[in-house]
């Protein structure tokens, strides 16, 4: 309803045509207007303008462009490190509608870039010769832009990244339309696509921007490949998940992926003075009065986000609301100053990047294996602290732990698979949290036993002859098949079979299958020592 309202139609108008097309969109209600008689008392666009009719293209520009443009352009770069940050007393005369998101939006979403100069640590993607630089560089054509999606951690800009992109969309020839895997439907799909389809043959191409696409179903994220096929729509995704994993083979072939990395504490540590000396969207819009921020604070924020500016932004803003709250400790202007001590009291606890079904958990436990591998005992343990504190199930890491006793360790240490298995057990037994010295004790045992990789060669090179048929797959020689019954001993199984207990010396006979013979798998004891 603002929507319409803000384009000029009367409330009259706007009710109608949101009741008529449900209220699932302004752009589907503009259009309801738009289609109705232009004699018809109905299409008035107001009160006070009978005979004004709007053109589409007036409402074909993406909501989220307008606000963009009304925001002051933050500085790209920190401000010079002092003791504290203090916001600037906002101006008398601010208007809410030079605001980028409402006042009751977190601070995070407050204080998204609004061009992609203000975007922040993700250089590789945003340099002079990078790919999106050069589609956006005039005399770059419309067709310029291609379909890519966006892969990174939470809080690294993803959704900032495509919203900036739209801002600096070439305008009108573009429009920017987002939805969000998390709520969309097929129909909103379907509504999207068709959309977009009406706007082309206007000349107009659409960026659709979809949040979260790895939420998608393969027959959903399949229905975008006649759209970008067609050059209907240029698809923006963004996802904290592999695309590889999660997102289906035809997609990303029309796609480019381009990751974004966690932010480092000095890129951190700019956004959190932004919002502070931001009188118009920035912490003072939460606190309702000048406020500063110690450097130590800031730190402190930079440091334990793990890369995230989300959980940065929200810590700072509820440290914020702590130091008014209390009013416990103010710089020499009068100012509320937040400290060291709201920041801790905001973070809680140092934010983990650890998904159990996710990349970071296929991350570690490789970390895990590979410090075990290399007999470093100190980095395997820490890695196993680091699933711990992220809450991996501790028998997932113990089974892991049998594996690698027999794949790793194997013959030169045979009694680690013994542990292995007793730590298992252990875990099972007393679960978390006194499990967790067992698995320790049990790392650190692997990390330092002596190395072999002896059993799990001989193992593949034999599946490979098999695989490959070497041999032929021959059947059991004769002598070394079971003879249960009396026909079986006339057919000769088991004939010529010497006993190993009553033959002291029965080297001669063979075991493998005459084509195979004199064919070795497993190299033990190692000729050489040093690879065992």
């Amino acid at each position: 309803m603002e929507e319409l309202l803000s384009m000029g139609f009367s409330q009259e108008l706007a009710s109608q045509a949101l009741a008529a097309t449900g209220g699932r969109s302004s752009l589907e209600a503009t259009e309801w207007i738009l289609s109705q008689p232009s004699s018809s008392p109905s299409s008035k666009p107001s009160s006070h303008s009978p005979t004004f009719q709007p053109s589409l293209d007036r409402f074909l520009l993406s909501h989220h462009n307008t606000p963009h443009s009304k925001r002051p352009h933050p500085s790209a770069t920190p401000a010079t490190a002092s003791p504290s940050v203090t916001a600037p007393a906002a101006p008398p005369t601010a208007s809410p509608s030079a605001t980028a998101a409402p006042t009751t939006a977190p601070l995070s979403d407050r204080m998204r870039p609004a061009t992609l100069d203000a975007v922040l640590g993700q250089d590789h993607l945003l340099g002079p010769a990078s790919l999106l630089r050069s589609a956006l560089r005039p005399p770059a054509t419309a067709a310029a832009l291609p379909s890519f999606i966006l892969w990174g951690p939470p809080g690294s800009g993803k959704t900032s990244l495509a919203r900036a992109l739209a801002a600096a969309l070439p305008q009108p020839s573009h429009r920017f339309v987002p939805l969000s895997a998390v709520t969309a439907g097929v129909r909103d799909l379907r509504d999207a696509v068709d959309a977009a389809r009406r706007a082309r043959h206007l000349g107009r191409r659409t960026v659709l921007f979809v949040d979260e696409i790895h939420r998608f179903s393969k027959s959903q994220q399949d229905s975008f490949l006649p759209a970008i096929e067609d050059g209907s729509i240029v698809l923006v995704g963004a996802t904290t998940e592999n695309p590889s994993f999660h997102l289906t083979t035809p997609l990303l072939s029309r796609c480019r992926v381009l990751a974004l990395h966690p932010l480092k504490p000095h890129h951190v540590e700019s956004l959190l003075r932004r919002a502070v000396s931001d009188p118009e969207k920035g912490l003072q819009v939460t606190t309702g009065v000048p406020i500063s921020v110690d450097q130590e604070a800031l730190e402190f924020l930079s440091l334990h986000c793990d890369g995230d500016a989300r959980v940065a932004l929200n810590a700072l803003e509820i440290a914020a609301t702590l130091a008014v709250d209390r009013r416990s400790t103010q710089d020499d202007n009068g100012n509320m100053t937040v400290t060291v001590d709201h920041a801790k009291e905001a973070m809680q606890c140092k934010h983990l990047a650890y998904d159990r079904a996710g990349d970071e958990h296929y991350n570690l436990i490789s970390a895990l294996h590979k410090s075990m591998r290399g007999s470093d005992p100190d980095a395997a343990i820490y890695w196993l602290a680091r699933m711990l504190e992220g809450g991996e199930q501790p028998l997932y890491i113990a089974r892991r732990l049998v594996r690698f006793a027999s794949e790793d360790v194997g013959l030169a240490d045979p009694a680690a698979l013994g542990h292995a298995v007793a730590c298992y057990q252990a875990c099972h037994f007393i679960g978390m949290p006194e499990c967790d010295v067992c698995l320790a004790q049990c790392v650190a045992y692997l990390a330092r036993a002596p190395k072999s990789v002896a059993v799990y060669r001989a193992l593949n090179e034999a599946r490979r002859v098999v695989r490959e048929s070497g041999g032929g797959n021959e059947g059991v020689p004769l002598h070394l098949r079971n003879a249960p019954t009396k026909l079986m001993k006339e057919m000769g199984y088991g004939e010529g079979y010497m006993y190993p207990p009553d033959h002291p010396d029965c080297s001669s006979q063979t075991y493998l299958p005459p084509s195979l013979q004199g064919c070795r798998f497993l190299d033990w004891p190692p000729i050489d020592e040093k690879h065992r």
